[in-house]
C-alpha cells in the first residue's frame, strides 16, 4: 500500500481524553477514531492488526479441534431469564444493553453467549456419541460500561473470541480446559507478548475454576500476585495467602476504655498504643438480592486487613437460596442516608462491636431482621483483642471470643491478599506484585447453565444427564491495544512483528530524486511479491516527517533509499532496537525474510 493513497492522518499532540500511553498512541498514529463514549472505529492500519490477531486465534483454536461458528448479537431476554442472569446483567452489573422491539419483546445485545450456545446444544445434542464438542466465534460484543476508558481496553463495543465446550463429565472438561490453556499460551506467545497465567475469580460467568491470561504492562488495570518460584500466580481478587503473624496483645484484662475521636484504626491504635493486628474491626455491608430482600452483613476482620469485596460477594451469593433468591443485585457499605431506610436508631459508626444488637434493624418484610455475622479467619485466633464498644467514643480491650463475644458461626476467608504476604504453598515464598491487562479468561462452568436451561444428553446407560460445559474467551481488540501498552517508546508504537499491520515501510527521503523513487518502487514490489507486507511512503513530505511517522506507527523495519544508494545499498532500521545498518539492495528481501521468520517463530 502506498501511503499517499491511504487514509493516513497522524497527530503530533496527545488527545485530551486519552489517559494511558497505548490509547494516546493508537489515536495519534491513526489506528482508531473515537465515535462516541467507549465506541471506536478501527481504521485500516488497526483492522490489519486485528485480522492478524484473529488469524492466530483461529489457527490455535482450529488446532484443538474447535469448530468456528457465528452466533447472533441480538438475544431474547427469555434465554437469560432461564439461566437466571437477566437481572444480574441488567440490574446488578448493569452492563447489558437491553431493549424492547416493536412486538414488545425484551432483547439484549450480547455481552457474552452462554445462554445462546446452551439453547443450541439443548436442541441439537442428544447422545454422548456427539461429545465432546467445542464451538467458537470471533465477533463484536457489547457492554454498557459505567465508565468507558482507556480506549479499546474498556470500551462498550469490542471484538472477542468466545468458545463453549460440551462434555459428558468433569474429566473430559478438564482435558479441553488444558487444551485451551495451551492454546491461549500459544496465542500470546505467537503474538510476541510477555504474559502470565493466573488463578482468577469466575464472576458473573460462574463455574468451579478459572484462569486469566494477563499481558504484563505497567498501566494494566489488574494487579497480579505471584511467587518467584513460579508455583503460584493469581489475580488479587482471587489470591490467597498467609498474612503476617499477629502481635501478642499487651492487654490481659477486659475493660471498657474512653477513646474519643478514634473512628479509624490508626487513631485507636495510636491512642491505646496497640498494633492493628491486635484489633477486630467490624465492617457493615448492605446487600440486595434479586428478589428484593436486603440483608445487613457485619464482617469482623483483623484490624490490619482489608475486606476483599469480590470474595465477600461470592460468599453471600452462596447464601442466596437461604433468602429465597438466586443472585445479588448490589453490595456496598451503606451511607447514612441508606441506613435511615432500615435503622431504628443511629449506629455507633467507628465503634461497632461484633455483637451489635439486631434491634437496630427495623421490622420490614423486604429487610432481613437480623445481622448476618461473618468472621474472617484472621480474627478467629486473636486473644485479648481490642474492638468497638457499641458506643460512640468507646472501645473495649482484652476481649476474647467465647467470653465477651460469641464467635460468629460463619468463618470465611474474605481478606484481600497483598504484596509481602507469605504464600500458602510455601511460607518462605513472599508474594510479589505486577500489573497486567486481562487478554484471555478460561472457565470450567460445569452444569450451571445446562441444569438451569435443561440441556441434557443420554449416556451409555440410556440415562439423561446435564451437559458439562466450559467457556473460553480472548479479547481480540483488547489484546491488540495491550500489545502497544507493553511495547512503546517516546517516539511511538513498537509492534511485535507477528501482529504488526505491515512488516516493513520503504521511505523515500526526497520525492524529487528519480533514483530514490526508482529503487524504492523496485524494493516495494519485490518485498510484497516475497510475502513481506510493505508500505511505501511516497508522500511529498520532508524526510524528518516521514521518519517520525514511521516511528509513531511502529512498523518493525524501515528501509530508507537515501545517500547509501550511491554505494548500491539502503539503510535498514529495526524499530524495536533502533539498530541501523546498510544492506545491499539485492540482499534486502532475503535479509528481511530471514529476520521476520526468526521474529515470529
Amino acid at each position: 500500500m502506498r501511503l499517499s493513497q491511504m487514509l493516513f492522518v497522524t497527530l503530533r499532540d496527545d488527545p485530551a481524553d486519552a489517559e494511558i500511553p497505548s490509547h494516546k498512541l493508537l489515536l495519534r498514529a491513526g489506528y482508531i477514531r473515537r465515535i462516541g463514549s467507549g465506541i471506536y472505529a478501527y481504521l485500516p492500519l488497526m483492522w490489519r492488526v486485528l485480522q492478524k490477531v484473529s488469524q492466530i486465534v483461529r489457527e490455535e483454536m482450529n488446532a484443538t479441534g474447535a469448530q468456528e461458528c457465528l452466533l447472533p448479537q441480538l438475544q431474547p431476554a427469555d434465554l437469560w431469564k432461564e439461566s437466571g442472569r437477566w437481572d444480574t446483567y441488567t440490574k446488578a452489573e448493569g452492563i447489558m444493553f437491553s431493549l424492547i422491539d416493536r412486538r414488545e419483546q425484551q432483547l439484549g445485545l450480547g455481552p457474552t453467549h452462554e445462554e445462546v450456545i446452551t439453547a443450541i446444544a439443548r436442541d441439537m445434542i442428544r447422545s454422548y456419541r456427539q461429545l465432546p464438542l467445542n464451538l467458537y466465534q470471533i465477533q463484536t460484543k457489547f457492554r454498557d460500561e459505567i465508565r468507558p476508558r482507556f480506549g479499546l481496553m474498556r470500551g462498550r463495543e469490542f471484538i472477542m473470541k468466545d468458545a463453549y465446550s460440551f462434555h459428558t463429565d468433569e474429566a473430559s472438561l478438564k482435558e479441553t480446559y488444558q487444551d485451551m490453556y495451551q492454546a491461549y499460551s500459544n496465542i500470546l506467545r505467537r503474538s510476541g507478548l510477555a504474559f502470565r497465567a493466573v488463578e482468577a475469580d469466575s464472576g458473573a460467568i460462574g463455574g468451579s475454576g478459572s484462569t486469566e491470561f494477563m499481558i504484563l504492562a505497567e498501566a494494566g488495570e489488574d494487579e497480579v500476585l505471584y511467587t518467584e518460584d513460579g508455583k503460584y500466580a493469581a489475580n488479587v481478587e482471587k489470591a490467597v495467602s498467609l498474612p503476617i503473624d499477629a502481635e501478642t496483645s499487651r492487654f490481659t484484662t477486659y475493660e471498657k476504655r474512653d477513646t474519643p475521636g478514634t473512628e479509624t484504626i490508626e487513631k485507636v491504635c495510636q491512642l491505646l498504643n496497640c498494633s492493628p493486628t491486635q484489633l477486630v474491626k467490624n465492617v457493615l455491608y448492605q446487600t440486595v438480592y434479586d428478589n428484593g430482600t436486603t440483608v445487613l452483613v457485619l464482617v469482623s476482620i483483623r484490624g490490619d486487613q482489608e475486606v476483599n469485596e469480590v470474595k465477600l460477594q461470592n460468599e453471600l451469593t452462596k447464601l442466596a437460596s437461604e433468602y429465597g433468591a438466586k443472585t445479588i443485585i448490589s453490595l456496598n457499605v451503606p451511607n447514612v442516608e441508606a441506613q435511615q431506610a432500615w435503622t431504628t436508631k443511629s449506629l455507633p459508626l467507628g465503634y461497632i462491636a461484633p455483637d451489635i444488637a439486631d434491634e437496630y434493624i427495623t421490622a420490614n418484610k423486604q429487610i432481613h431482621s437480623k445481622f448476618l455475622r461473618l468472621v474472617d479467619r484472621t480474627a478467629v485466633d486473636l486473644k485479648n483483642f481490642v474492638t468497638g464498644a457499641n458506643e460512640a467514643g468507646y472501645h473495649v480491650v482484652g476481649a476474647n471470643w467465647g467470653e465477651q463475644f460469641k464467635l460468629p458461626e460463619r468463618v470465611v476467608d474474605i481478606r484481600k491478599s497483598r504484596p509481602g504476604d507469605r504464600a500458602t504453598h510455601n511460607p518462605e515464598q513472599i508474594l510479589q506484585s505486577a500489573r497486567g491487562v486481562e487478554a484471555g479468561h478460561i472457565f470450567q462452568l460445569g452444569t450451571k447453565y445446562s441444569q438451569a436451561m435443561g440441556a441434557t444428553y443420554t449416556n451409555e446407560q440410556g440415562e439423561e444427564k446435564p451437559l458439562v460445559m466450559g467457556c473460553f474467551g480472548v479479547g481480540v481488540s483488547r489484546l491488540a491495544q495491550a500489545a502497544v501498552e507493553q511495547s512503546y517508546d517516546k517516539d511511538g508504537i513498537i509492534w511485535p512483528v507477528a501482529i504488526a499491520p505491515y512488516h516493513a515501510i520503504v521511505t523515500i527521503p526526497n520525492i524529487k530524486d528519480a533514483q530514490q523513487i526508482e529503487i524504492a518502487q523496485k524494493l516495494y514490489t519485490e518485498l510484497n511479491q516475497a510475502g513481506i507486507e510493505t508500505l511505501l511512503d511516497d508522500r511529498d513530505e520532508r524526510a524528518g516527517v516521514k521518519f517520525k511517522d514511521a516511528d509513531l506507527i511502529g512498523i518493525p523495519y524501515r528501509i530508507v533509499t537515501g545517500r547509501a544508494i550511491a554505494n548500491g545499498k539502503v539503510e535498514v532500521v529495526e524499530r524495536a532496537t533502533r539498530k541501523s545498518q546498510e544492506i545491499a539492495i539485492d540482499e534486502v528481501t532475503t535479509t528481511l525474510k530471514q529476520w521476520i521468520t526468526q521474529a515470529i517463530e
